[in-house]
């Protein structure tokens, strides 16, 4: 232990003076990344360029070292390189350099985010690394005391895409509960929200709780992950009120309005920008009998179903099993649909297709079914929606919670 202790902070030294030395109007070590704990290279100015929190190494490998570490991650919490397009899993950076990680827990989708949404995420062995992998995905969401009793410290890194119903934000919730329980403090690294330029949609009734919606937020929050978990703790909605002891290692140089790309999908069937744009106005199809896509190669890109008139919704596509989609809805049956890829990018909620996808289908009686109330966290959505109202108008129904609601996020913002 000793001995990888002094390696460690051997290798924190060496990365320190390379990066104060590595161009003459450095200030301070804080604003570098260091590319591969392990490989550090010579790195150039880079003040102005987004840095994650993994990348904010300075910053808490000191609360690492000696510490019996779980990391809750999966394919999207990298260390990026210089070169944005490279870059190391976080827990293949920390566990090269020998510091002692236990296990490693695995969300929805999986470690290496290999598993369909809702696909059951099996405990096992990291093939990579040989750690134990826990998985948070099905009856296991929240660690148990068992699982946590070996570790000093918890660190959690796991990019969101800034929409109430992804499921990364109800893990993060049970991993700060138990952590809190048991008195563990919990380290998050924080990440860009790609969707984090608005603040849209019904605020959730709290009797509608479920794994894709457990806050009373609006379906489009505006947060950071790290200033997700700040609400949280702030406003006590961890059971009994415990509050967990959290540190946030913050971004670099971000601003909510900046735009930002993912170049490693944050869910199998999310494989692009566009896709994670319309994601928070399409996905309230996954409540009813059209199709999001899933089963193609434009998944939340367009939309369709057997039940629409191609007249109006021209775009055909078939869906067929994939990467994604193991089971895709209306499996190998032609949809009519409308496709989005063209779509001007949004900054609000998009009612009117879904608006117009139930007014164009025949049998109204099923297309809603009851997964649109957990989706949309109320009851009086599809209420709207089947009594003629306008995207318009239902809007302006949200917009009282809504102001009350950016009140109350203002209290838990990191960035502008």
């Amino acid at each position: 232990m000793l001995l990888n202790v002094f390696k460690n902070t051997v290798l924190l030294f060496l990365f320190i003076l390379n990066a104060c030395g590595s161009d003459a109007d450095q200030k301070s070590a804080k604003n570098e990344t260091i590319e591969n704990p392990v490989q550090i290279d010579s790195l150039k100015s880079i003040d102005k360029r987004i840095l994650v929190g993994a990348q904010q190494t300075v910053e808490y490998l000191s609360l690492l070292n000696g510490k019996q570490i779980g990391i809750v991650a999966n394919q999207t919490s990298v260390i990026f390189h210089e070169d944005k397009s490279k870059w190391t899993h976080l827990v293949d950076s920390l566990y090269s350099l020998d510091l002692n990680i236990k296990k490693v827990f695995a969300p929805e989708h999986g470690f290496r985010g290999t598993s369909d949404a809702g696909e059951l995420v099996k405990d096992g062995i990291d093939s990579k690394t040989g750690l134990p992998i826990v998985s948070l995905y099905g009856k296991n969401k929240k660690p148990s005391h068992e699982q946590l009793s070996d570790l000093d410290v918890v660190v959690f890194d796991i990019q969101d895409v800034g929409a109430r119903f992804y499921t990364y934000i109800s893990s993060l919730h049970y991993i700060m509960e138990a952590c809190a329980e048991q008195n563990i403090p919990l380290i998050l690294f924080d990440r860009p929200n790609p969707n984090g330029h608005y603040v849209d949609g019904p605020v959730l009734d709290i009797e509608h709780k479920s794994f894709v919606g457990m806050h009373p937020v609006p379906v489009v929050h505006g947060m950071t992950i790290g200033e997700y978990a700040q609400m949280i703790n702030g406003e006590k909605w961890l059971t009994n009120g415990v509050q967990c002891d959290l540190t946030i290692v913050p971004v670099k140089n971000y601003i909510h309005d900046m735009s930002y790309e993912l170049l490693i999908k944050p869910s199998p069937n999310l494989p692009n920008d566009k896709a994670i744009n319309l994601y928070p106005s399409l996905c309230f199809f996954e409540g009813t009998n059209v199709s999001a896509g899933r089963g193609t190669e434009m998944q939340f890109q367009i939309f369709g179903s057997p039940f629409l008139d191609p007249q109006f919704f021209p775009y055909k596509f078939t869906p067929q099993p994939n990467f994604g989609s193991k089971y895709p809805k209306h499996q190998a049956v032609e949809c009519s649909g409308l496709d989005l890829r063209a779509y001007e990018d949004l900054s609000k909620l998009n009612l009117e297709w879904l608006i117009e996808a139930y007014t164009a289908t025949q049998d109204k009686q099923a297309f809603f079914i009851p997964y649109f109330t957990n989706l949309a966290g109320t009851k009086k959505l599809q209420e709207q929606i089947e009594q003629g109202y306008t995207a318009r108008e239902i809007g302006k129904s949200w917009m009282k919670d809504l102001t009350a609601f950016k009140k109350l996020r203002s209290n838990y913002l990191i960035y502008d």
